[in-house]
């Protein structure tokens, strides 16, 4: 529990170690607003507060927001920086540099099994499975696989195979000649790790083989008149061919490497990422970062390393980047833990290696270059459309920040509200919010909104009135920032429960507007002093507004469904003998989501921490007995994230 007392900043800097550590900068309410790390506490954090210390504008505003400060002592930098890492991947401090999508790349799987399956993972575990990857997108891995499946005839069931297994039935891909049946004993074990065996060296690009026999079958079903197998192999060869010629060779060795190219422009910038497999391009991708303008290249690179890698399930050998790094030696340290092998932080300066690194930094500056295209187009959109609505409601400002509400909830359980924020015409992601209805039970959209609502207006004036008696009248919290325009999810019932909740609360300066639905759910008209009006469908104004009102209901049925998989969640491993709390949470570290682990194998789920073999078998014939939860029957409704 937080002490009270004033917290005495120079104090503090006195009690200062002369160790390893990391330093939490807390603002105004608490918040955590900058994590670092230090080789030397004691004099990192004191250059924060010297006015000798020359520093970023920033940083300046960061340190003029701190409240209070706290650190952690480790046993050396290396410890320092993973604790950092995670500290940051956890509270996505304001003043830090963050990555503006923080996604995670799809990667194959090829199990550790008698018989072994090939997956789409997002995870990598110390598992004894093989890993291949990562691909830029789901579509590739899922073509990737489907084609593997077909051309080895790799099994795509999740049935647990030992060696004394009784026999299985068959399933549709035996009777579709995807799978050769070895549940059955119709495949040996050694017949089918030959299978699996080419269909690794396919991962691993060796095709030419592979092309030779399927030209032999196809030419061979031809000779026999079997046209349709003739056209199947076919389509297996063009299909392998798109493949091949997707990975060009781009080095002269079969090393794994990631090839980091930067380019900046001003608070923007954008790192191009080639992946480099077995001496082949199998992906690339891009991050966008919002930086501070007077922040190093080296700075940059360095806070993108430890972030991008952080969690990442595949670390390659070598890491290619365009200017050197002063902390290096202490990011190879740590990148090496986490792959288990010696890792390079290489800055190329002569040759193909260089060629390799200018080729990303191109490609970054075109992506730049289109990037700022399209940003400034937008901008003149959205000025636009906010001049339309001006005119359209009779405005007397543009309406710069614009708020929308909706309600989510399940026949009436797991009520759950959501606020967005479009600033400038573009969303504001940090000041969006979300809400547990409290007061209300049953399917009641319109006593829910009224909730949301008042709290939300209750807290801002709450916060207005906190500001004025600390004589920070100027400064604009997360709720004290009013919006200049309601747009409410609905017709006249929610408008006026909007606008009399405003007059409670003695809140007159923010007009309310429904949008009203045509049949295909769409905002055709704007509802606006119980008068309907018109919005052409060609306007910027209506466009703006369908993204505002397609962004409100993604955000409140996203919330709901986090909820609802929770709570189905904890339900259904509270129904498996042998499980509590601890195994739950470890099941949840190690799978992620209840989907991974219904369609985990035995071996598998013996693997995770805290789980033996008997609680493994209760969690795997749980889901494969079970015929309200058995595998192929039930789903929890998780989506994968793109």
């Amino acid at each position: 529990m937080r002490d009270n007392t004033k917290f005495n900043i120079e104090e503090e800097l006195q009690k200062l170690p002369a160790l390893p550590g990391v330093y939490i900068m807390h603002g105004p309410k608490d918040e955590i607003i900058y994590v670092g790390k230090a080789k030397v506490l004691k004099n990192r954090v004191k250059q924060y507060f010297q006015k000798s210390y020359k520093k970023s504008v920033k940083i300046q505003q960061m340190v003029h927001l701190v409240e209070r400060f706290e650190y952690i002592v480790v046993d050396s930098e290396l410890e320092a920086l993973m604790l950092e890492n995670n500290l940051i991947k956890e509270h996505k401090p304001r003043y830090n540099t963050l990555l503006k999508d923080d996604k995670t790349y799809p990667y194959i799987k090829v199990t550790n099994e008698l018989y072994p399956r090939i997956l789409k993972v997002r995870k990598q575990y110390q598992d004894r499975a093989r890993y291949f990857g990562p691909y830029a997108s789901n579509d590739q891995v899922n073509e990737v696989i489907e084609l593997i499946r077909k051309t080895f005839h790799i099994r795509n069931c999740n049935k647990s195979f030992t060696e004394d297994a009784p026999l299985a039935n068959k399933c549709m891909y035996y009777d579709i000649h995807q799978c050769d049946g070895p549940c059955i004993g119709k495949q040996s074990q050694a017949d089918y790790k030959l299978q699996v065996d080419r269909a690794i060296d396919f991962l691993n690009g060796k095709y030419e083989d592979i092309v030779k026999e399927l030209t032999r079958r196809m030419q061979r079903a031809s000779d026999n008149l079997d046209f349709e197998t003739a056209l199947e192999m076919r389509d297996l060869i063009r299909a392998i061919e798109a493949i091949q010629n997707r990975q060009k060779i781009v080095a002269y060795d079969a090393e794994d490497r990631d090839i980091i190219g930067m380019r900046r422009s001003f608070a923007d910038c954008i790192v191009q990422i080639f992946f480099v497999r077995d001496g082949k391009i199998i992906g690339r991708d891009h991050q966008f970062i919002d930086i501070d303008p007077e922040e190093s290249d080296e700075s940059i690179l360095t806070n993108f390393i430890e972030q991008y890698y952080n969690g990442t399930p595949f670390v390659p050998r070598e890491i290619f980047v365009q200017t050197e790094l002063e902390e290096r030696a202490v990011l190879e340290q740590w990148l090496s833990r986490e792959k288990g092998k010696r890792v390079y932080i290489v800055t190329p300066q002569i040759g193909k290696k260089e060629k390799l690194v200018e080729l990303a930094i191109t490609n970054a500056g075109i992506l730049m270059n289109r990037y700022r295209q399209q940003y400034r187009e937008q901008d003149v959109k959205n000025a636009r459309a906010l001049e339309e609505l001006q005119k359209l409601i009779g405005l007397p400002g543009l309406p710069l920040r614009i708020e929308s509400y909706d309600i989510s909830n399940t026949m009436g359980a797991l009520n759950v509200g959501s606020m967005v924020v479009y600033q400038n015409g573009r969303p504001k992601n940090n000041d969006y919010r979300k809400f547990r209805i409290q007061s209300v039970q049953g399917p009641d959209d319109v006593r829910s909104m009224r909730e949301m609502l008042t709290r939300r207006f209750e807290h801002g004036l709450s916060e207005m009135q906190t500001n004025a008696r600390d004589g920070k009248d100027d400064k604009l919290g997360s709720f004290s920032n009013f919006p200049d325009l309601i747009c409410m999810d609905g017709g006249k019932g929610q408008v006026h429960v909007c606008e009399e909740v405003l007059r409670a609360l003695g809140i007159t300066s923010i007009t309310v507007v429904g949008m009203v639905k045509d049949d295909h759910h769409r905002t055709r008209a704007l509802l606006y002093q119980d008068e309907e009006l018109p919005i052409a469908e060609n306007s910027e104004a209506f466009k703006l507004l369908t993204r505002i009102q397609d962004e409100v209901h993604r955000f409140a049925i996203s919330y709901h469904r986090s909820l609802r998989e929770q709570k189905q969640i904890r339900s259904l491993l509270d129904d498996i003998k042998g499980i509590g709390e601890v195994r739950k949470k470890a099941l949840m570290r190690r799978f992620g989501d209840i989907d991974h682990i219904r369609v985990a194998g035995l071996e598998e789920l013996r693997d995770c921490p805290s789980m033996d073999e008997y609680s493994a078998r209760q969690v795997y014939d749980f889901f494969h007995s079970n015929p309200e939860t058995a595998v192929g029957t039930w789903r929890v409704g998780v989506e994968e994230k793109q």
